[in-house]
């Protein structure tokens, strides 16, 4: 099961949508051009339209478990006491006073260009369960950095 907001769920559904009404159909006109062009065993499009096609599939596959294990978080049910998932969390790096805001989401829906990062993360991993005002050590891949939660919201 995978906890994410309506908001992820629903990027899920339109991009199922587009694959499979779009790119589906487009996958299978271009084997169907590369297969009118002669001999199989030595066409190099119709394999490589053969693999993108397969590529596709297990996207669509993929696309399919993760909304079939989706779990929809009701926000306004969410409190701000402590971090939690969709948790928009306000802290500081103790080390080198630096601001950061992140929202904790599920693994489908993170997106470090919007601020969103997986649950699964190490950072997030330390923030959890933890509350306004409290310093915590989270071991990252460069080493350990010390951050200090100002702000927890729940939008």
């Amino acid at each position: 099961m995978s906890y994410m907001s309506q908001e992820g769920y629903d990027k899920l559904v339109a991009e199922l949508k587009h694959l499979e009404s779009v790119e589906r159909p487009k996958a299978s006109a271009a084997i169907a051009e590369a297969r009118d062009k002669g001999d199989l065993s030595e066409n190099s499009e119709y394999d490589a339209a053969k693999e993108a096609q397969a590529h596709l599939e297990d996207k669509i596959n993929k696309i399919k478990l993760a909304i079939s294990e989706a779990k929809i978080v009701d926000t306004s049910r969410l409190s701000t006491d402590s971090v939690q998932i969709l948790s928009k969390v306000e802290m500081t790096n103790m080390a080198n006073k630096a601001k950061m805001t992140y929202t904790i989401v599920s693994e489908n829906e993170a997106n470090l260009r919007e601020g969103k990062i997986s649950i699964k993360t190490p950072i997030a991993q330390g923030l959890l369960n933890k509350k306004v005002g409290d310093e915590v050590e989270i071991k990252i891949p460069r080493g350990t950095i010390k951050l200090r939660i100002d702000k927890i919201t729940v939008e």
